[in-house]
C-alpha cells in the first residue's frame, strides 16, 4: 500500500481498515487523527449472516466457500475472478439485505509465502465484526496486482450514525456529508480513511484495495487522502 497522507479539516464517516504492508514506504509524521465513531449494528443482538447472491462468479460451496456464524473462506486464485456476498438479517427479522461484495482476480504476493504464480491459490477469510459495521480481511497484508474491489452496505446502522438512540436530521448530516472509509495498520495503529465511493441510494461504499486489513464504518472530524 503506498500512502500519501495530507491531513485536511473535513469531518469524516468513514469505514475502518487495519492492515499490514511489508512494501509500505516511510510517511511523514503528522499529528493524531482522532478516534473515529465507529457506526454499530441495530438491535441488541448480532445479526444472521448467510453467504449468497447472484452475482456472475460468485463464489460456492463447490468452490470452497465456507460460512461459519460470522466468517466465511474462499479460495481466490490469481487470473481468475472470484466474489463473494455476505448477507444478514435485520435485527427485526423480516427482512434479508447485502452487507458485503469481495471481488478478487489477482492476489500477488502472501506475506511469509511469497509471490503467487498465474493459477496458484491463496485461503481468503473474511471475518465480520459483530458488534461495530466493519470486517476484517485476511491473510493480513495480502497483495495484489490489479486491486480487489470490496463493496461494503452500511443499512443494518438502522439510521442511527452516531448511536444516541434516534435516527434523525443529525444522522442525515452525518450520511451526507462525513461518511467515508477508514484502515489502520495495526491493533495499536490509528484509523486513517481511504478513498472509497459513497452511494447514498443504497447506503453502501467502494472502494479498491491493494492489501487486505480491517474495516468499520465510523466518523470523526478529520479526513485525510490515501
Amino acid at each position: 500500500m503506498f500512502l500519501r497522507r495530507a491531513l485536511i479539516p473535513l469531518a469524516a464517516v468513514l469505514i475502518a481498515v487495519g492492515c499490514s504492508d511489508q512494501r509500505h514506504p516511510f510517511a511523514v509524521q503528522l499529528p493524531p487523527i482522532p478516534t473515529p465513531h465507529f457506526l454499530q449494528w441495530a438491535g441488541s443482538t448480532p445479526p444472521q449472516f448467510t453467504a449468497g447472491g447472484g452475482f456472475v462468479g460468485l463464489a460456492s460451496l463447490s468452490d470452497g466457500l465456507s460460512l461459519d456464524h460470522n466468517t466465511a473462506s474462499f479460495w481466490a486464485v490469481r487470473g481468475e475472478s472470484r466474489s463473494v456476498q455476505i448477507n444478514y438479517r435485520s435485527f427485526t427479522g423480516d427482512t434479508t439485505s447485502p452487507f458485503l461484495h469481495l471481488t478478487i482476480t489477482d492476489p500477488s504476493y502472501v506475506p511469509g509465502l511469497g509471490d503467487l504464480a498465474p493459477g496458484d491459490s491463496v485461503l481468503i477469510t473474511v471475518t465480520i465484526d459483530t458488534v461495530n459495521i466493519g470486517v476484517s480481511l485476511e491473510p493480513t497484508g495480502l497483495q495484489f496486482g490489479d486491486p480487489a474491489q470490496l463493496q461494503i452496505w452500511y443499512a443494518g446502522a438502522g439510521g442511527d450514525l452516531n448511536g444516541d438512540g434516534v435516527a434523525d436530521s443529525t444522522d442525515a448530516g452525518i450520511e451526507g456529508k462525513l461518511l467515508g472509509m477508514w484502515y489502520r495498520e495495526g491493533a495499536t495503529s490509528t484509523w486513517t480513511p481511504i478513498p472509497a465511493i459513497h452511494s447514498l441510494s443504497d447506503k453502501s461504499f467502494i472502494s479498491e484495495l491493494f492489501h487486505f486489513c480491517d474495516f468499520e464504518v465510523s466518523f470523526s472530524e478529520w479526513a485525510v487522502s490515501w
